[in-house]
Formats: structure tokens, sequence, C-alpha cells
């Protein structure tokens, strides 16, 4: 008689592979980040920026968002491993130590500031530095936590990428560009709180003031709406003063109204008595996306093409 061979349920330890790296950097996120950054690059310029230069912003653009990505994931891993939707992240279900988290941000943010600083311009360098802190600092470590102006101050990280994208053209700044950083910054509110409002519960069970979850779904939608109508009409303050011309202004006050009446919508549907539901609320933050980069699009062809 044989004996038949022993098994085992021992299994190794998955791995962590590049694909995980490449999650802890938040792909989906620093796309429009990088759109921002590129199309600034073509208004600073007035035209073609230059092949070198533009892979050097990308890269080093998408090295540093990257680099907020980890460390937001590792200051967040205890939120992260209570909501559903962020339990699997690379650093949440422990695929990745924060020990190795920690240098790979590191790493990405350092090589980052070196390309920018002697590949494009010292400012554009300072600046892709600065919307780093003040996202892993200002917004993750502090605001995040404490207050339901989270998003209305530590949204001020998203408004960098058009300055680095600007300055590692130009070396300096101007009223244009600091525009490009207004309007990005009164968007964030419109786009953020459509997502906060469809999951507010989960933001309620971590304990993260979101204003939904502060001061109800009425203040919520009257603080986009008053934002939408901000992002509106500072859009188009550059027509003012001549930094844009007519194809930017008909693209800014279709895109923006558009963005205006589907908070209006939302405004009714809340005010009137409904209840926030996914179909309700995502129309809003899908379309604020598509908001934003058709709206940088629009000013770089107008630059390119009307200058």
């Amino acid at each position: 008689m044989t004996t038949p061979p022993m098994t085992t349920d021992l299994t190794l330890p998955a791995r962590a592979t590049w694909r995980d790296y490449l999650a802890l950097t938040k792909p989906k996120v620093i796309s429009l980040l990088l759109w921002t950054t590129v199309t600034a690059m073509f208004m600073a310029a007035q035209g073609w920026p230059g092949l070198w230069l533009l892979l050097v912003v990308s890269l080093s653009g998408y090295m540093s968002a990257g680099s907020a990505g980890v460390f937001n994931m590792i200051i967040d891993r205890d939120i992260d491993l209570k909501m559903a939707r962020t339990a699997r992240r690379p650093t949440s279900s422990g695929l990745i130590s924060m020990r190795d988290a920690a240098v790979f941000g590191a790493a990405l943010q350092v090589l980052s500031f070196l390309m920018l600083w002697f590949w494009a311009t010292p400012l554009a360098a300072w600046m892709s530095l600065c919307g780093f802190v003040f996202y892993v600092v200002i917004y993750t470590m502090w605001l995040k936590r404490t207050t339901w102006h989270n998003i209305v101050i530590g949204g001020a990280a998203g408004c960098f990428p058009p300055l680095v994208g600007w300055a590692a053209v130009t070396g300096d700044l101007n009223l244009f560009a600091g525009y490009l950083f207004a309007i990005v910054f009164f968007w964030t509110p419109v786009h953020f709180w459509a997502l906060a409002l469809m999951i507010k519960e989960e933001y309620r069970e971590v304990g993260i003031p979101m204003l939904p979850v502060v001061h109800g779904d009425r203040m919520t939608v009257i603080q986009i709406l008053l934002y939408a109508v901000y992002t509106l009409v500072l859009s188009l303050m550059p027509v003012y003063f001549g930094a844009v011309g007519w194809l930017y202004f008909v693209s800014g006050a279709l895109l923006g109204g558009w963005l205006l009446w589907l908070s209006y919508g939302l405004y009714r549907h809340v005010m009137g008595g409904g209840v926030i539901e996914r179909k309700v609320t995502l129309p809003l933050y899908l379309y604020s996306m598509l908001y934003l980069a058709l709206l940088f699009l629009a000013g770089a062809l107008d630059r390119v093409l009307l200058s």
C-alpha cells in the first residue's frame, strides 16, 4: 500500500509588482493634473514648447504628483482600511510596506525636482515642490481630518500644475498664470463636493469632516452652486485684459454655462426635497472633469492659433 503524497495549504505571500507601485501613484487622478500642466505650457509658449521640454515636464510632473499620492496613501492607511473603495490599495492590504512606499515616494519627488531644476527652470521645480508640500502636509496631514474647509483650502495643491507648466516655459509667472491657478482653485469644490455627496456615508464612518457630513446636503449644494458661479466668472476674466481671444471666450462661456446649469439642477433637486442618489450627482461630477480639460484645451488653442 502506497502512502499518498503530503499536501499543504501554505502558499508563498504575494509580492508587489511594478503595477502595484504604479497604483501607489494614483494614475487616474494624475491624468487631469498633467493635462493642465501641458496645456499651460502651450499657453505660455503661444505655440509648440519643444519636445524635450514637454517630455521632461510631463515625466517629472507625473513623478511629483505620484509622490504626493504615495505619501497620501501612507498617511491615510488607517482610513483606507475602513473604506471599501480603498481597502485594496497596496499600502492598505500590506502588499507594499510603509517603509518601501516611503522610499519609493521620496525617490520620485527628489528625481522630479532635479529634472525640473536642471532641464526646465528652477521656478518650475519650486512650484512642483510647493504643490507636493501643500497636498501632503497642508491637506492630508492637517486639514483633511480637522475641518470641512479641507477641500477649499487644501484644493490649492491641485492648482500648482499649471504654474509648473508655465514656469517651465517662461521661467516666471504672470497675471494669466495666476488666473489659471485661480480657475482650478474655485473649480475644485464643485468637483470634489459632488463626489463627497455620493460617498458621504463612507466619510462619516471614518470621521472625515467633509461638507455634506458636517453641514448636510442643502448647504453643500448651495456652496457648489456658488463656486460654479465663481468659476464661470473667473474663467472669463482673462478675456478682459486681452490674454485670450474669442475662441476661449465662447468655449469658456458655453462650458461654464453647462457647469452652472448642472450645479443648479442639483441645487433644485436637493432644495426641493429630493434625496442624493448616484444618478443625480454623477453627471456633475463627471462633467466637472471634462469641463476643466476642455477649458484648458480652449485656452491652449486660442493662444496658439489666434496669438
